[in-house]
């Protein structure tokens, strides 16, 4: 079976064949490829000797593009967006492939623009705008990491070190604004900020950045932040070092720029001394085999630096880009633009640019390259940026520019090569993040504070309430001295003892000394600035909390509802009608009546003698019979009956007194109340009270959903009193108070009558308020804890709230009705004056009878008792003669000073007075 073909047919074949095949796979003797950048630059300089070297280094390995010459057209962009636009057509007019280039962020993005219109590969080895993303330049490609990557590196090692705040200090263009806003995107994620930026010109003379540089030192943050292109002068340290900004409390950290231009030159002494203790970040060059030969055939060459080494690897790039498109049979053409010979008549003459007809093609064969260069892997990832790079961080010192530790991204910081510690990590070691020993501005090791709150040209302005009430907690005296005192001022002075640094501060109060301060107004001026701090009983709440930040709290707080009290506990009920001192006065008073009754009655009265154990039952079973009946024993003496007559008329109007009270209180006992709490206070309608100026209001009304038609503003501790005890029905009274815990307490000690009811709520507490990220902040919450540690916290409240309320606790009744001593001052001066009275009219009518009888016994004939000779023992004798006498009943003797007389008289009865006398002897 066979086939029919015309001949015709197969022979047109035959030549297409023999013609077209060749043509597909024929390569170009020359491919060029442009390059626009500054050539008069730190990293033009050696970019242009690097590129020239790749370029012989290409066309001398026969293993890439083979027979095809690789051919570098360079032209100067002058670092200006203009002469870069012309130098990029006027390469552009040589049918190139791709464009190398430029260095400036600011002439990339114009460049990136005629990529994109012209369709052809823009790769740069130096511009490093984050800006510059894919999605809006799709023909830009970056052969070194852009500033996001190395704002990341820069701000783990802020957080290493444990700063919050950072000043920036930056070139005013694309470069360095952009860079800046990645560096604020970074710390961002690390909770971290920029607290003051300072864009400087690049036209900027050193005035102008002295002044700038000035403005910065007024504010807190020591920590700066570098980010220029590089700058062989290095006059920022100059004049940082004139301005005493150079010393031990500064940090300075500067982006790759640093590194680049100390590599790129030889550093002096003075140079090293100018930048002693910069900390900068340098590209890590990994050590390889092919860095090695290329330093060494760079070696006449002192200026290179890791963007040389970028491009260097940017050729090779291009290169196997090239080689890949070429292997796939696809020639290089150029035609010229529809759009660019319209525009003939210009004087640009556009009409000559011919355009790469395979430039996407070329592009995609780019991002699929993936080496290892000299300045190492060369593999785009997304963004169509290089994979990112390790950086090296350096430290200058008076000897010169060291190493002290890498950062990798997923690694962080190591003392040892990123190469290294990754094939150590195979094999199952494990690295601690640290860096070596860091020579810091100023020249020491250790490392500085990174900020500083105040000094004594700029102290720490804090706010305090101007109170007046509960001047206990915090307040400012009105008088010349104007200081400022209270609990909260003590544990602030007390805890900034334990803070690790000099915080030079001055008080300023807020208020007008007549009503309470608000305080969200207070808390609003140190968020917006005007103030550093609030100190004070400043409760923590959450609208609070996201203007400000709180140190630890020093007190913890909740709100309790206070309401008259109402004892339910009536078991010693039948006490309160007189105080605690009343009480012991009155039951002395019946022990003393009961001596006083005795001493009168002993002689003359039956009814008070007899065995001793007798005479003290009756003594006090009289006494306090009074209270109750009449009593068994009758008073014979006259004094005793006078002394009865005065105390039963005291006793009397204490009873009376008594009983009055006691149904006072009894009947101001009422059924309990209605409101047992906020529950029951939030679903009634009575007015209620509150602290003015607290945060209670804003609490009771948008979370409790109170009306404020019924929340009445108090300012005092009187004007809570009175509130109270007007009631709810009452112009200007109240139910019930709500009030944060403190207060109450110190209320409640200086106000009998009332009583907290229910359980507090909302358990907030009260700290320190300082402006948004400030260190001090942590500082203080650290202090407030060692200071509860040492019970310090505790002393001051005791000494505050305990001296003050105690003090007047004895001022006030325990209960609002008591009787007190004072009430009976002057029926109690009418007892004591009368019954002291009779007592002295009894002895001294006793001292008589005993010196008559003493005078009887010398003038008898009796032999009398012998006496001592000792004096004191003559006294004695005396003193127990004169008790044996009292004790004697009245009438035995008046009997025997009777028979006395009788005998003085009779001497007939001498010797029956004489007998007498021998049997009392007896």
């Amino acid at each position: 079976m066979g086939f029919g073909i015309d001949s015709s047919v197969a022979i047109t074949a035959l030549i297409v064949a023999i013609l077209v095949v060749p043509m597909g796979c024929q390569r170009p003797q020359v491919v060029n490829v442009g390059a626009v950048f500054t050539f008069d630059s730190v990293i033009g300089r050696a970019a242009k000797v690097a590129l020239e070297a790749a370029f012989s280094d290409v066309n001398a390995d026969t293993s890439v593009l083979k027979d095809t010459e690789l051919r570098l057209l360079m032209k100067d962009s002058s670092c200006n967006v203009f002469h870069g636009s012309f130098g990029a057509f006027e390469v552009l007019e040589k049918e190139v492939v791709a464009m190398i280039g430029p260095l400036s962020s600011s002439v990339a993005h114009t460049l990136s623009d005629i990529a994109k219109g012209l369709q052809f590969p823009l790769v740069s080895f130096a511009a490093t705008d984050p800006t510059l993303s894919a999605l809006q330049f799709p023909f830009f490609l970056r052969t070194t990491p852009n500033d996001a990557h190395q704002m990341s590196a820069l701000v783990d090692l802020i957080s290493f070190h444990g700063w919050k705040e950072v000043i920036s200090v930056y070139s005013d263009d694309e470069l360095g604004r952009n860079g800046v806003s990645a560096l604020d995107d970074e710390l961002y994620k690390k909770r971290s900020r920029i607290s003051y930026k300072v864009p400087l010109s690049v036209h900027s003379d050193d005035k102008s950045i002295a002044n700038a540089l000035n403005k910065s030192k007024s504010l807190g943050p020591r920590v700066y932040i570098l980010h220029f292109g590089p700058d062989p002068s290095l006059r920022i340290f100059s004049i940082a070092q004139k301005l005493q900004m150079m010393t031990n409390e500064y940090v300075w950290l500067a982006t790759d720029w640093l590194a680049v231009t100390l590599d790129s030159s030889v550093s002096d002494n003075s140079t090293l001394k100018r930048l002693e203790g910069v900390v900068g970040l340098r590209q890590h060059i990994p050590e390889s085999v092919k860095m090695h030969q290329f330093t060494h055939k760079m070696n006449s060459n002192k200026s290179m630096n890791a963007y040389a080494f970028h491009a260097y690897d940017t050729v090779w790039m291009i290169a196997y880009g090239i080689e890949k498109m070429l292997n796939d049979g696809v020639n290089i053409t150029f035609s010229y633009s529809e759009k660019l010979i319209q525009a003939q008549g210009a004087k640009l003459h556009l009409e000559r640019v011919k355009i790469f007809n395979s430039g996407k093609l070329l592009l995609e064969k780019l991002l699929q390259v993936n080496f290892t260069g000299i300045a190492g892997q060369v593999q785009f990832g997304s963004g169509r940026n290089v994979i990112g790079c390790d950086y090296d961080i350096i430290n200058v010192d008076r000897t010169g520019v060291h190493t002290v530790g890498f950062w990798s991204k997923h690694g962080g910081f190591s003392v040892v090569a990123p190469e290294t510690r990754h094939t150590r990590k195979k094999s199952g070691f494990a690295f601690e993040e640290k860096l070596g020993n860091i020579t810091w501005p100023g020249g020491g090791r250790e490392k500085p504070r990174g900020w500083v709150i105040a000094d004594v040209a700029n102290p720490l302005k804090i706010v305090i309430p101007k109170r007046v009430s509960f001047v206990e907690f915090v307040t400012e005296e009105n008088n010349s001295s104007h200081r400022i005192k209270g609990l909260c001022i003590d544990i602030f002075t007390e805890a900034l003892k334990f803070v690790p640094y000099s915080v030079p501060y001055i008080f300023e109060s807020f208020g007008d000394g007549r009503s309470s301060p608000n305080y969200n107004q207070m808390i609003q001026m140190v968020a917006d600035g005007v103030y550093d701090a609030a100190v004070g009983d400043i409760a923590i709440v959450p609208t609070r909390s996201k203007l400000v930040d709180f140190s630890q709290p020093y007190a913890s707080t909740g709100l309790v509802v206070v309401i008259p009290a109402n004892d339910d506990n009536a078991t010693w009920i039948f006490l309160r009608p007189f105080t605690i001192g009343l009480w012991c006065v009155v039951i002395a008073s019946f022990f003393c009546i009961a001596i006083v009754i005795w001493i009168l009655e002993h002689r003359i009265n039956e009814d008070f003698r007899g065995p001793p154990r007798r005479q003290l039952i009756t003594m006090i079973l009289f006494s306090f019979s009074t209270l109750f009946k009449r009593n068994q024993e009758d008073t014979i003496s006259n004094l005793a009956k006078l002394v009865m007559i005065v105390w039963l008329f005291l006793l009397m109007v204490l009873t009376a007194s008594y009983t009055a009270n006691l149904t006072s209180i009894l009947t101001v006992q009422q059924l309990p109340s209605a409101i047992t709490g906020i529950d029951s206070l939030r679903a009634s309608e009575v007015p209620v009270g509150y602290q003015s100026g607290t945060f209670t209001l804003e609490y009771l009304t948008y979370s409790l959903g109170m009306a404020r038609s019924r929340l009445v503003p108090l300012e005092s501790t009187e004007e809570y009193e009175r509130a109270l005890k007007l009631g709810p029905t009452a112009f200007g009274g109240v139910a019930a108070i709500v009030d944060e815990l403190p207060y109450i307490e110190l209320f409640l000690a200086e106000r009998p009558g009332f009583k907290i009811v229910g359980e507090p709520f909302m358990h907030r507490g009260w700290g320190f308020a300082f402006k948004r990220d400030s260190p001090l902040a942590i500082d203080m919450s650290t202090a407030i804890l060692k200071l509860a540690e040492t019970r310090k916290l505790q002393e001051i409240r005791e000494r505050w709230l305990c001296n003050t309320s105690c003090a007047e606790k004895s001022n006030w009744n325990p209960e609002p009705n008591q009787l007190h001593l004072k009430s009976f001052k002057g029926l109690y001066l009418v007892c004591i004056a009368i019954t002291v009275s009779a007592f002295l009219v009894f002895v001294l009518r006793m001292i008589r009878q005993f010196v008559r009888y003493r005078r009887m016994e010398r003038t008898s004939s009796l032999p009398l008792a012998s006496w001592s000779s000792s004096p004191s023992m003559r006294l004695r004798e005396l003193v127990f003669g004169f008790v044996e006498f009292v004790d004697e009943k009245e009438e035995a003797i008046k009997r025997m000073f009777r028979r006395s007389d009788d005998s003085s008289n009779n001497p007939s009865h001498v010797v029956e007075v004489q007998a007498d006398s021998e049997v009392r002897q007896i």
